[in-house]
This record gives C-alpha cells, structure tokens and sequence, in this order.
C-alpha cells in the first residue's frame, strides 16, 4: 500500500508509448478487470466467506490464462499494477492459504504468463513498520479503520490473533517475508527496487535501463 506502484505503472507506459509501442496501463481498480479472480464472488472483500484458497487459486490461473490468450492477438503491451503480488494473493494470505499452495500459484501463474516475456517490477521498502506508519498518516484515520477491519478480520489475522494498526505492521510483515521468497524464486526477467527515498527519478532511470527504453 502507498509503494508506487499505481504511479510507476503510469511512468512505464508513458514512456512505452512515447517509445513507439502501444500501451495499455491497467490499474488495479480498473472495472471489469482481466485478471482479478474475486470479482464475481458476492463477497469480493472477503472472498474466504465465499470460496477456498484452492478455488480462489483454480479461477486466479484461469483468468490469467485466458488474459494471456487475449494479449497474445492484440498489438497493446498491458501494463499492470499490482496484481502478481498484490491482489489475488494478498486475499490468499488473508483466507490462510498453505504456504505450498501460494507458492505453487506462483509458479503456475508464472508459467502460464511466460508466453508473453513479462518483466516484473517489485517495490519494496526495508522498514516495515516505518512503510506502514508513513502511509496510514498520509491516508488518514478513516483509511486506517477501513484496512484494520477488513484485513484483520480475515482467518489468517483471526488465527494469528492481530488487533488494530499494530496488527496490520504485523500483518504487512509475514505479507513482505512471503513475497521476497516468492521473488527470490520468480523464473521471469524482473527487477527490485528499495524506494524508502522516494527517488523517483532515479528508479525511473533504473527502470527505464531494464527495459531497454530512452530516457
């Protein structure tokens, strides 16, 4: 939450289409969205009311798997926000999916997405209390009530017993040492990028060399 990532999804493709090549950002709220697999649940916010890690995992592979087809014949490079890490398995977590299953998901979704040689962009932040605290004073009191008593209600934090902002720290922690694995392991070109400075234009010059873009 607060990383960048909505702002650099924007950058890359602007500087995609400034390039030359047609490009399509796609935010993580976007409505319908190609490849979020809590959309058709009735409780989108708490998919563990209405399904299983398994099943949220069968129809996350799925959608991406027809997502891929679907790009496969258009000319737009998508450009997505948050949806490898964030998302679907965000919700993962929360439902206390086995930690063989969310990597297995990985792996699968991984492969399936290989056709299209994705690049993966991981934002992260060395102090996780800090990243928490500094994005919870930007957003304000009612964001903070909103995240406390939507992910704190899940099995996962239920289980673990995590109350308030300390439990959402806490919460973001476990999330933060689960996905480092998780990109440690990722077969896919990829790049991560510690933005505690909020160096903008130095990540973006960084990004922009991955990618093989002018700057």
């Amino acid at each position: 939450m607060g990383s960048g990532k909505s702002t650099t999804m924007r950058l890359n493709a602007k500087h995609l289409q400034e390039a030359g090549q047609p490009a399509l950002p796609v935010h993580e709220r976007t409505e319908p969205h190609p490849v979020r697999a809590t959309d058709e649940l009735e409780h989108w916010f708490e998919p563990w009311r209405d399904a299983t890690p398994q099943h949220l995992a069968d129809r996350a592979l799925a959608r991406w798997q027809a997502f891929v087809e679907a790009t496969q014949v258009e000319t737009s490079i998508p450009v997505m926000d948050g949806q490898l890490f964030h998302g679907d398995l965000t919700h993962l977590l929360l439902m206390d999916a086995e930690s063989a299953l969310i990597f297995d998901y990985v792996q699968a979704l991984a492969a399936v997405t290989a056709p299209l040689n994705p690049f993966v962009l991981y934002l992260w932040q060395e102090d996780v209390e800090k990243a928490v605290r500094t994005v919870c004073a930007e957003r304000g009191a009612q964001w903070i009530e909103y995240q406390v008593n939507w992910k704190l209600a899940a099995p996962y934090c239920v289980r673990k017993g995590y109350k308030g902002l300390e439990g959402l720290i806490l919460l973001y922690r476990d999330y933060r040492r689960i996905t480092d694995d998780l990109f440690r392991q990722l077969p896919l070109a990829k790049l991560a990028i510690e933005n505690t400075a909020r160096d903008w234009p130095a990540y973006e010059s960084q990004i922009l060399r991955e990618l093989r873009l002018p700057g």
